[in-house]
């Protein structure tokens, strides 16, 4: 029986053991880590393919493929498109096999993941960017196969490339940790996920394989309700690792029988999941590579007392995206929260809400501008150490006599849109100041600073991780004397702040809307 004649399942087991021989002339394993979390929890052990030449797990596939060229192939060169992970797979096989590839990726294609395309490839890769999806790139590069008779390497949709994604699974079982209860595996065209969790099922028949999908980017779980391949009308693009429009089809007829459930994560949840592992292993993950983490930590509860394993597909993020990540901590979090609260707009109001509702918790955004003579709606996101403080923050405010609105995830917040109305200001004043993170700096800063007639009128201050906060912040006075000798005393460095440099007329003047 030739091996066409196989099943599917069998056809790709197979290849999975050819793969062993071909993959290791590109690279070496990766570690498999522990990762300790603090309180209860599953057994978790993390597969580091954020460690491997390329820095995701896609060198695998695309090595185990391309070593199978035949000299004719390999003289006519390879095509491909892809998001980034399977370009630099590319890549390092073109260079190690002396084979020209041209690589078609979209558009917003992060600089990171083409720098290093290029740093893997050499002068034996060429960059084509096209269209602004994944699938805008597949068809470019689908039309370059049938001009110019190259080769086409697809990412995901493949017998042999998912062979070689097959062989961290491989890496898995020989490594004496498991067996495990259950493998979290996030999918996005759907190549990592059938060829690791057909070769646990082989060797493992009772581990739980659960899918992960992005909540915008789930074509998987569309297929397995479909019972068939669907394209998704949208896709969402935080995680664009994943960010596959249509699962691929041999993917699909394997994961029918392999994948037990799936499981679809916010990016929220994802970026909690980086946050985790760079305080547990001090790995900084790109979104998609922490997705499996992401649905572990979501059913903590669930998993406790089992051993649960998970793969890290990918470190290559751009920098800057990190800054979006931290900003978005907690957003999604049970211990996080944003209300939006009522009160007199009047002096001392402020302190008096953070005296009597917000004491004991982590206020690590606040922003506000007045709009009213009347009353203020300052906005507070509050973070605690447990869920129960911000259960009973709504009760505390509810006896305290302020009205409030939950505001957690608004966009108005998110973009850090603070309405200030100019023309109620009398005499302002604007401050940039640094408070040291800790309980109290800013209370005690109101209380101790912000006397007389003198009424906030404007607040912005986020946390920015660093031992200070960044604040600027504006106080109205009754008369410009009294604004002066509070910008002539205050010092310039206090209990809990620094006065840093002052905010210019033009600075002003901008803020009030002039």
């Amino acid at each position: 029986m030739n091996r066409e004649d196989l099943p599917l399942d069998r056809q790709l087991r197979q290849e999975i053991l050819f793969a062993r021989e071909r993959v290791y002339r590109f690279g070496q394993a990766t570690p498999l880590e522990r990762l300790n979390l603090t309180g209860p929890g599953p057994e978790i052990w993390i597969k580091r393919e954020d460690l491997s030449p390329i820095k995701a797990y896609k060198w695998r596939g695309a090595c185990n493929r391309m070593a199978l060229l035949t000299p004719g192939e390999s003289v006519r060169g390879v095509v491909t498109a892809s998001a980034g992970n399977h370009a630099q797979g590319v890549a390092l096989a073109a260079r190690t096999l002396k084979v020209k590839a041209r690589i078609y990726m979209p558009r917003s294609t992060p600089k990171v993941k083409q720098n290093a395309v290029l740093h893997h490839g050499g002068e034996f890769v060429e960059i084509h960017l096209a269209g602004d999806s994944y699938d805008e790139a597949v068809s470019a590069a689908r039309a370059d196969e049938a001009a110019s008779g190259a080769v086409y390497v697809h990412a995901y949709d493949d017998l042999k490339v998912m062979a070689g994604q097959g062989t961290l699974a491989d890496e898995v079982v020989l490594s004496g940790h498991g067996p495990f209860d259950a493998a979290y595996l996030q999918i996005g065209g759907g190549g990592m996920a059938a060829g690791v969790s057909c070769w646990l099922k082989t060797y493992w028949p009772d581990i739980e394989i659960v899918g992960v999908e992005g909540a915008g980017q789930a074509s998987m779980k569309a297929a397995l309700e479909a019972a068939k391949p669907v394209s998704l009308e949208s896709v969402d693009l935080f995680c664009d690792g994943t960010a596959v429009r249509k699962a691929g089809e041999i993917p699909f007829q394997i994961c029918q029988s392999t994948v037990d459930l799936v499981e679809t994560v916010t990016n929220a949840e994802v970026s909690t999941a980086i946050r985790t592992l760079w305080e547990g292993l001090r790995c900084i993950s790109e979104p998609s590579g922490a997705m499996g983490l992401a649905a572990v930590l979501k059913n903590r509860e669930a998993l406790v007392g089992k051993k649960v394993l998970v793969v890290i597909t990918g470190a290559n993020i751009d920098f800057l995206q990190l800054g979006l990540i931290a900003q978005s901590i907690g957003a999604g979090a049970k211990t996080s929260r944003t209300l939006r609260v009522r009160i007199p707009e009047r002096a001392g109001t402020m302190l008096e809400l953070l005296d009597t509702c917000f004491e004991g918790l982590d206020i690590a955004d606040f922003q506000y501008g007045k709009t009213s003579e009347e009353v203020a709606w300052p906005a507070f996101t509050i973070h605690a150490k447990n869920p129960e403080d911000l259960d009973a923050l709504p009760q505390k405010l509810d006896a305290h006599g302020f009205a409030w609105e939950d505001l957690t995830g608004a966009v108005d917040i998110n973009f850090r849109a603070i309405p200030l109305r100019g023309d109620l200001l009398k005499n302002p004043a604007f401050l940039r100041l640094d408070f040291y993170e800790r309980p109290g700096a800013l209370h005690d800063f109101l209380d101790q600073r912000i006397r007389g007639n003198a009424s906030l009128c404007y607040f912005n201050y986020r946390q920015s991780g660093e031992r200070i906060g960044r604040a600027l912040i504006g106080l109205d006075f009754p008369s410009p004397y009294e604004r002066d000798a509070l910008l002539m005393t205050i010092p310039k460095q206090g209990d809990g702040y620094r006065l840093c440099e002052p905010v210019d007329e033009a600075t002003r003047e901008r803020l009030k809307g002039l």
